[in-house]
C-alpha cells in the first residue's frame, strides 16, 4: 500500500498505508521458526545469549563481569500520528533491554519512508522516537533510512550492565507468582480504530499504554529476586508465556478473570475486531496450551491478541510479588499492574488458563 490518505484536518493517516499494524506485523512464530531453526548456530565464548531461547535480546561479554544487551525492533504504524508513532516504536524497542534487567544506553534508527510524504511527516516520527529515547536516558547516535512504499520505524538499541544482574526467560520456578504489569488488548483495540468503531477513551487509554515505557517496571523489580522475565508483544500473552514455560520447563497457570484490559477491549473481540495475527499465534500454540470451559471466546482473543509495546511478564516469589505490585500502584497510580497465575510442575501442555 503506497498512497496517503488524509483527514478532513488535513493530517495524514498513516495507518491508511499499512496492512498490519505493530507488532502485529510481525512474521508468524510458526513461519519464523520454520526458517531459523534450520539455520546453522553461531556461537562465540563471549555469546551469553542468542537467539537459540527466544529470550528479549542478545547478551554479550564485553570486558570481565560486563555485558552488553543489543536488540533491533521495527513495524509498521498504529496509529495515525506521526509523532506519536515514533514514541511507540521507540518504547516498544527499548522495552526488550528493560525485560531483561537492563537500562538502554544508546540507539540507532531504522525508518523505511515512502517518497509520496512530506519530509515534516519523516522528522516527526524522528521526534516522537528521540524523545521516548531521551526519556529512558539513552542517546539515538544515527541510523539507517531506506524508500520504502509502506512506513516503517524502529530502533537498534543497546545497553550495558553486570552479567550476574541478567534476566532471561529461564529461570521460572514452580510455586513462582506471574506479574503482568501493563493490560491486555492494544491489538484488538487497534484494529478497531483501523475500522473507526474505536471509542475515544478506549483509543486514549491503549495509545497511553503503548506510549509508557516499562523504565518503572523494570526499575522497581531490580529490588526484588526476579527469577524469570520477558515482555508482551507480538507473540501475545500466550506465545510469550509458553516461552518461558518451555525454557524453564515448568507449567504456567494463568487466571484469566485477573488479567488487566484496557477499556473496550473484550467488547470490540466479542464484535470480532481482531488482527490477523491473533489467529496466526494460536496456530502456533496449538496442543501446547489448554483453557477450561469457564473460559468465554472474547478472552480466548485476548490470550492471542499481538500487543504493541507491552509489558513486562515477572516471575518470583508470591510475597514479593504481592509487594511488587502494591509498590508499583503506589509510584505510578495505576491499577494495570496484576499477579495473574503461577508456576507448576511441568505437564504436557505450555500453559493452563482457567
Amino acid at each position: 500500500m503506497s498512497s496517503a490518505v488524509y483527514d478532513e484536518n488535513g493530517k495524514i493517516k498513516l495507518t491508511s498505508m499499512v496492512k498490519t499494524s505493530g507488532c502485529a506485523a510481525k512474521l508468524p512464530p510458526e513461519k519464523l521458526h520454520c526458517v531459523i531453526d534450520n539455520l546453522p548456530v553461531m556461537s562465540s565464548e563471549n555469546l551469553i545469549e542468542g537467539f537459540e531461547s527466544a529470550d528479549d535480546a542478545l547478551v554479550y561479554r564485553v570486558d570481565g563481569d560486563t555485558v552488553s544487551v543489543q536488540t533491533v525492533d521495527f513495524f509498521p504504524p498504529m496509529v495515525d500520528d506521526p509523532y506519536v508513532f515514533g514514541q511507540v516504536a521507540a518504547a516498544n524497542a527499548l522495552s526488550d533491554v528493560y525485560a531483561m534487567g537492563g537500562t538502554p544506553a544508546v540507539a540507532m534508527n531504522l525508518m523505511c519512508f515512502p517518497s509520496c510524504l512530506e519530509l515534516s511527516v519523516m522528522k516527526e516520527i524522528l521526534k516522537g522516537g528521540m524523545d521516548k529515547v531521551g526519556e529512558a536516558g539513552a542517546v539515538i547516535a544515527g541510523g539507517h533510512t531506506i524508500e520504502d512504499p509502506t512506513p516503517k520505524y524502529g530502533l537498534c538499541v543497546t545497553g550495558f550492565m553486570k552479567e550476574k544482574d541478567v534476566w532471561s526467560n529461564k529461570g521460572a520456578r514452580v510455586g513462582d507468582a506471574v506479574v503482568l504489569t501493563k493490560a491486555l488488548g492494544c491489538g484488538i483495540i487497534n484494529t478497531a480504530v483501523k475500522a473507526e468503531m474505536a471509542d475515544e477513551e478506549s483509543f486514549n487509554a491503549c495509545v497511553a499504554s503503548m506510549t509508557r515505557l516499562n523504565k518503572e517496571a523494570r526499575n522497581l523489580a531490580v529490588n526484588y529476586c526476579i527469577h524469570a522475565a520477558t515482555d508482551v508483544t507480538g507473540f501475545s500473552l500466550a506465545g510469550h508465556s509458553s516461552e518461558v514455560s518451555e525454557a524453564s520447563g515448568v507449567t504456567i497457570r494463568i487466571r484469566t478473570q485477573d488479567l488487566p484490559v484496557l477499556p473496550s477491549a473484550l467488547e470490540y473481540a466479542r464484535l470480532g475486531l481482531l488482527p490477523a495475527g491473533r489467529y496466526t499465534n494460536e496456530d502456533y500454540l496449538f496442543g501446547k496450551v489448554r483453557f477450561s470451559a469457564s473460559v468465554t471466546q472474547e478472552m480466548r482473543d485476548l490470550v492471542f491478541d499481538p500487543q504493541t509495546s507491552g509489558g513486562l511478564l515477572l516471575f518470583m516469589d508470591k510475597k514479593e510479588a504481592e509487594d511488587y505490585v502494591r509498590r508499583y500502584s503506589e509510584i505510578t497510580g495505576l491499577d494495570c499492574c496484576r499477579i495473574i497465575g503461577e508456576c507448576t510442575k511441568k505437564e504436557d501442555i505450555l500453559i493452563d488458563f482457567s
